[in-house]
């Protein structure tokens, strides 16, 4: 851990960890590829903030003077949300993951954000840890799918669209 002792594998820090890097592992792959205009900048800087999500749980809630997800960086990704959502049209149903590659990438990326989200929700429920941490990992997930549908509309691509009862 951050601050010096070792952890068990099945430590619900190292969960947590582990998945806050798969995320951005995946944002990784999403860079990797063609990005739409203008996406390119945010997810490298939400990258680096990952990097400072990991490094907050990997130190006790307790110890200061380290790494923390500050309100600042929420406050980024709200904004982020508010510019990118104000492009989109109005949600008038929900939206199945697909679409364009780089949007069907995003979604994959929002759903393990979701899962680290829990993950480090569950570890709370047995440590103290960084209560911001949560409201950064919840608010990037909102950001993803904006992402993705920005992604959607930048190429192009109508949305997949959600049907009550497929296509019977």
């Amino acid at each position: 851990l951050g601050d010096g002792p070792r952890a068990s594998k099945l430590d619900c820090r190292i969960g947590a960890i582990g998945a806050v890097d798969e995320l951005n592992s995946a944002l990784g792959v999403q860079l990797a590829g063609a990005v739409p205009d203008g996406l390119r900048e945010p997810l490298t800087r939400i990258q680096n903030e990952l990097f400072d999500v990991g490094a907050d749980l990997s130190v006790p809630w307790g110890v200061t003077e380290r790494l923390r997800v500050e309100q600042g960086m929420i406050d980024r990704l709200e904004e982020l949300c508010d510019a990118f959502n104000a492009e989109l049209p109005e949600l008038r149903s929900f939206v199945l993951p697909g679409g364009s590659e780089a949007a069907a990438r995003l979604h994959v990326a929002r759903t393990v954000c979701r899962r680290a989200e829990r993950d480090v929700l569950a570890g709370a429920e047995e440590l103290e840890l960084n209560p911001l941490v949560l409201v950064y990992l919840n608010r990037l997930s909102d950001l993803l799918f904006i992402l993705a549908r920005t992604a959607n509309a930048r190429a192009g691509v109508d949305e997949p669209l959600w049907r009550p009862g497929g296509d019977r």
